[in-house]
């Protein structure tokens, strides 16, 4: 990352649309998450999915936000017809035709910082893509599913060299504020070197 480039955020998290997340705890925080990344100028990149990641972009967007979605489809019609994930939730979406294991690669690749946001087992791999990459990883405590998990099973890989930089918080604003402080330290660290 350069001194001029923005920051580019990845939010990984349940796409689950099934039932609505209204008002809840879980969907206030992704609101917050969205404009906190916004505010600070940073770019945020989703798979351009449906559910969390979706709130989240949304509320950057609406905030002033620059944001990307990876899609998994290879078109348009693909992304709305056979995926059936939104074509406005990002202010601009990437068509890679990768399918969804191959978006969530290079939807870790791009970002400079994964957070994960509750989710199942696309966010999960997220996470192990991200992990095994020594990606700079926030969790946002208390939003369910993987994210709930990950200290668990970032631990079984203890014996492992872990290049990996993990920060859990609750607060969706302070969990941005410390990812975005410490890959400022692990930048000048590196440019010291």
């Amino acid at each position: 990352m350069t001194e001029r480039s923005k920051p580019k955020i990845g939010v990984m998290g349940s796409s689950d649309s099934r039932s609505s997340y209204g008002e809840s705890g879980v969907a206030l925080s992704a609101r917050q998450l969205g404009q906190a990344i916004a505010e600070r100028g940073c770019v945020l990149i989703t798979g351009a999915t449906t559910g969390l990641p979706d709130l989240v972009s949304r509320s950057a967007r609406d905030a002033g936000g620059m944001t990307i979605g990876i899609s998994p489809a290879a078109s348009h019609t693909e992304h709305v017809s056979e995926y059936l994930l939104p074509d406005d939730g990002a202010e601009v979406i990437i068509y890679t035709g990768f399918g969804l294991k191959g978006r969530n690669v290079i939807n870790v690749r791009t970002c400079d910082v994964v957070l994960i946001v509750g989710g199942g087992i696309g966010t999960l791999n997220e996470f192990t893509i991200a992990f095994d990459e020594g990606k700079l990883v926030g969790v946002l405590e208390g939003s369910g599913g993987a994210a709930d998990q990950i200290n668990e099973i970032a631990m079984l890989s203890a014996k492992k060299e872990r290049k990996s930089q993990l920060v859990f918080e609750s607060d969706p604003c302070l969990l941005v504020d410390r990812c975005l402080a410490l890959l400022k330290s692990l930048s000048s660290s590196t440019l010291q070197h």
